[in-house]
């Protein structure tokens, strides 16, 4: 109501004619909109390339592409609904010795994902709060028997606080 009113004005969008709900923006308000997008520091694109170049760069991790978020070879699963899907074979013994997937020691990923049900259903907090979406995108490193978690905890707070220069005075770790 109230919010999304006041969000409109300030944006400068407005109803359209006869209140058909069509939205449309000024000219001033693009050129607004643009200068809004310039004050982002991190939009999303440069926190994915930050946290990748990070583990792909510094901890010599191989960076393995997106799965689809309608799994091509997982019966189990209607959707992608986490990071880890798509080394699965892994984590259960079942990839081939010979395949690249086997291979890996260590990885980093983007993982788009869709939750729509299941152990990690969210669907009854969606629209409720800023965090709990049905589509989102996991940002994810991961060791098949090369690190563990002494060095991920290490790894973690140097990336946060030195490549994404979060104060780590605002930070609090719990195990």
């Amino acid at each position: 109501g109230q919010q999304i009113d006041f969000l409109r004005k300030k944006r400068g969008i407005h109803q359209g004619a006869q209140g058909k709900g069509r939205l449309f923006m000024t000219k001033a308000t693009e050129e607004a909109k643009a200068e809004e997008a310039e004050e982002v520091e991190w939009p999303a694109a440069k926190v994915r390339k930050t946290f990748i170049d990070y583990f792909s760069e510094k901890q010599a991790h191989t960076f393995v592409q997106s799965s689809p978020v309608v799994p091509l070879d997982d019966p189990t699963l209607l959707f992608t609904n986490a990071g880890m899907n798509q080394f699965k074979p892994v984590f259960l013994g079942q990839a081939d010795p010979s395949s690249a997937l086997a291979k890996l020691s260590r990885a980093v990923n983007t993982q788009k994902c869709i939750r729509a049900g299941g152990k990690h259903n969210d669907l009854d907090d969606v629209g409720k709060d800023t965090y709990h979406h049905t589509f989102f995108e996991m940002l994810g490193n991961w060791s098949f028997g090369s690190y563990f978690k002494e060095e991920a905890i290490r790894w973690a707070w140097e990336a946060l606080t030195e490549d994404f220069g979060l104060d780590k005075d605002r930070l609090y770790a719990t195990y």
